[in-house]
């Protein structure tokens, strides 16, 4: 008899089998199976949802729309609709952005002729220690306020040392402005006010700390009237990364959170929106 024939006589006689022990062991399987399905779902539904010592989870990436705020004072980001519910049965959209749009990352490249691409960045420095350091006070009254060193030293008086591969956040309170002319605050003569971080600052964590990364809550890791994009130039080619237009440091403790960066992975890159959160 050819393999086939075995193969197809076995099966049938399991599909017609009837014998009464038969039957009573495939009810008791099923019962089994049913039983280990409903245990299942119950474990499933006394899991936490978060990972353990994760108690909340706060998202610090602002919405992103044609009206976007950019540095360049033009859109950056729009959407034509190729398909729709109605007439195809399911909505698709493309497109159009500038890397460098919304609550995004600057990668190594940007400010550089050879540093790590946005997928080129190891995933391990994209989870990370978050350490915010609030200017908000000072920046209510000078928009060119700056991140100094000064704040650095008070910060690790108040918390400890920085943690290796960290992210540095500059909470200047200037998120509250982003859907005001005063997010970009573009003078007559078209230079930017908002705060950032002094390029003194930025050499301190190169030299004295294990960070990978800096945020700002602003359009710029550089105040915005800078000319020479110092903080941009010292920081990104060392393959370190930034992130701009973070959202929600207000609802965060000074230290402890641990920042997931959502970045993206198109080859080449130079950044790109994020989403961007927080876990405490």
């Amino acid at each position: 008899m050819c393999d086939l024939c075995v193969i197809n006589a076995v099966k049938n006689r399991m599909l017609d089998e009837r014998s009464p022990d038969m039957t009573a062991r495939r009810d008791f399987l099923k019962r089994a199976a049913i039983g280990a399905t409903v245990a299942a779902g119950a474990g499933a539904v006394a899991t936490p949802s978060l990972a353990q010592g994760v108690s909340s989870v706060e998202d610090l990436t602002h919405e992103l729309h044609p009206d976007f705020p950019t540095y360049f004072g033009e859109s950056g980001f729009s959407m034509e609709q190729q398909f729709n519910f109605a007439e195809n049965g399911f909505n698709l959209f493309n497109y159009t952005m500038n890397e460098h749009t919304g609550t995004h990352i600057d990668a190594p490249l940007h400010f550089s002729a050879d540093g790590q691409s946005v997928a080129e960045i190891p995933v391990e420095n994209l989870v990370v220690p978050l350490c915010i350091i609030d200017i908000a006070e000072r920046a209510a009254s000078d928009a060119d306020a700056q991140l100094t060193p000064e704040d650095i030293k008070a910060w690790i008086a108040a918390n400890g040392d920085i943690p290796d591969k960290a992210c540095v956040a500059m909470h200047s309170g200037w998120a509250r402005y982003l859907n005001e002319e005063k997010y970009r605050n573009a003078d007559a003569e078209g230079k930017q006010h908002y705060p950032g971080f002094h390029v003194d600052a930025v050499q301190m964590l190169l030299e004295e700390t294990g960070a990978v990364g800096i945020a700002s809550d602003t359009l710029s890791l550089d105040q915005g009237m800078s000319a020479d994009f110092a903080s941009h130039y010292a920081w990104l080619p060392t393959n370190r990364w930034g992130i701009e237009n973070i959202a929600n440091l207000d609802k965060l403790p000074r230290s402890g959170a641990t920042l997931v960066v959502g970045a993206p992975k198109h080859r080449g890159g130079t950044g790109g929106p994020c989403r961007i959160f927080a876990m405490v």
